[in-house]
């Protein structure tokens, strides 16, 4: 079972923004930036690559949530971003499907 499962089956604590049936945020343990939550489904979906017209659901109601969180966090306004990384070299660390929120500061190109 990957991180993200035991931390949805709270086998693992995390310091949580939001929840309801289908997702969960939660505050990101190595902050990138001021604001830094990470949305995920409860559903194990192992990246982007494994959407799908069962599950892809799902990622519009993340969507459709980072939104009303970066208002509620206060970062609508001045600017956001939001991440998900596929695979090794693309950056995914834990292969369960994650999209970073991240805001508070100047977030220049190329992220780092």
């Amino acid at each position: 079972m990957c991180i993200f499962c035991k931390i949805v089956d709270k086998e693992i604590p995390c310091t949580k923004v939001y929840e309801d049936e289908k997702i969960l945020a939660f505050k990101d343990i190595n902050p990138s930036a001021p604001v830094h939550v990470l949305v995920i489904p409860k559903e194990h979906i192992t990246s982007v690559n494994y959407i799908n017209e069962g599950n892809a659901e799902v990622v519009g109601h993340i969507f459709t949530t980072i939104a009303k969180l970066a208002k509620e966090l206060g970062v609508d306004e001045s600017g956001y971003r939001v991440v998900t990384n596929i695979g090794m070299q693309g950056g995914q660390s834990v292969a369960h499907l994650h999209f970073h929120l991240l805001g508070g500061r100047n977030l220049g190109w190329p992220p780092g």
